[in-house]
């Protein structure tokens, strides 16, 4: 695998591994030093990307941006019980221009899902997430795509991209992959109205801060069904981070975005997951120390992860039926984690390149919804998007 674009992790922070204990993460992981070069991935599951790429901020001012602190802060911390190898391959820096770090970006995501290893993104503005989308073109044929963001970021496509007008450009851009936007944690306030009536138009999903607050485990079947997870940090209360992080009094809170992350890791669809607007600063500490929490809690999910989507054997499931209006929907239960899916017949009929969604990840409640004789939101939105 040729990785010539990645610059080694810093003298300075492995000259910090080097004082920790010898149980912690930074002596555990393999890391990409000038000295030893990029390290074997051949047994690796998990690697570690920064992305010094910050230029499309509309706030960009030209300071210098590192991800030192994350790394000091995550090495620090002890690994659970887990299986999974987890490498830190470094730094892509910025390149010429904005488009060669995206190029460099989306060559070493398709290299690593190639491989069947999972990257976490640390950035650098969130339009990299175009770039991990773009990643997917030659993978698979359709793209769910879960953003954590107090806004839906579409912006304008027809203007140059910024990091608060991406998700136009995923949507709008050839080859169209695109099957689902999910925005879980936005805020109304920071939305015009024609972006959350044009959210409703397209079918896409979207989680109210107040909704995931009240009940966290409401975000779990949609980052079941993810394939790209994008996380930005201005989704976060203001009180949970460093002096620069701050944007905003209300937000997702500490425990929240980890239990996000594990959501993530968890999944057996998630193959990317980014990071994304972490501001450097001096007093530093408080945000670096929770992305590294965020980053532990999505290995720690991904530790976890239990095959258990196979429903060809009937020994794996139960089977239930709910008779909605005129509308058979069947659900499926796992027996080994309890976990619910309703079937989309249609979606094999109409459209081969979405084979793959004829499972639709949900809750009990959606199930007990439909007994009661109401339609599930989440196979509306699947159904109705089938058929525009």
């Amino acid at each position: 695998m040729n990785f010539n674009f990645l610059s080694p992790v810093s003298d300075l922070v492995l000259a910090h591994n080097e004082l920790l204990s010898t149980q912690s993460l930074g002596k555990k992981i393999k890391i990409h030093t000038e000295q030893q070069g990029i390290p074997d991935l051949d047994d690796v599951n998990i690697v570690i990307i920064g992305v010094l790429e910050n230029r499309n901020d509309i706030n960009y001012i030209g300071e210098e941006f590192s991800l030192d602190e994350i790394r000091k802060s995550f090495y620090s911390l002890f690994p659970g019980t887990w299986n999974a190898s987890v490498a830190d391959l470094g730094d892509i820096n910025k390149g010429e221009s904005i488009e060669d770090t995206y190029f460099a970006l989306k060559t070493a995501i398709n290299i690593l899902v190639k491989k069947n290893i999972t990257p976490i993104i640390l950035g650098g503005t969130q339009d990299l997430t175009y770039a991990n989308y773009r990643a997917y073109d030659n993978l698979i044929p359709m793209v769910n795509v879960v953003n954590v963001d107090s806004k839906f970021d579409l912006g304008d496509s027809a203007k140059p991209m910024k990091n608060n007008s991406f998700v136009g450009k995923i949507i709008l851009d050839q080859p169209y992959n695109l099957f689902n936007y999910a925005t879980i944690g936005y805020q109304t306030y920071f939305n015009s109205q024609e972006e959350i009536d044009l959210m409703d138009q397209l079918y896409f999903e979207s989680y109210r801060l107040g909704q995931v607050s009240n009940n966290i485990s409401l975000v779990e079947p949609v980052l079941r069904d993810a394939n790209i997870v994008s996380v930005d940090l201005t989704s976060i209360k203001s009180s949970e981070v460093s002096l620069k992080q701050k944007f905003s009094p209300n937000g997702l809170d500490g425990k929240e975005i980890c239990a996000i992350a594990r959501y993530a890791g968890i999944s057996n669809k998630v193959s990317s997951f980014g990071i994304y607007e972490y501001k450097p600063s001096k007093d530093d500490e408080i945000t670096a120390m929770l992305v590294s929490q965020m980053m532990w809690y999505f290995i720690e999910g991904y530790n976890y992860r239990v095959k258990d989507d196979d429903f060809s054997n009937d020994n794996n499931f139960q089977k239930f039926i709910a008779l909605v209006e005129d509308e058979e929907l069947i659900f499926y239960k796992s027996n080994k984690t309890g976990r619910w899916w309703i079937e989309i017949p249609f979606l094999t009929e109409v459209n081969n390149k979405l084979k793959r969604h004829t499972l639709l990840p949900c809750m009990h409640e959606d199930y007990l919804e439909a007994c009661n004789n109401k339609v599930p939101e989440r196979w509306y939105k699947a159904f109705r998007k089938n058929c525009v």
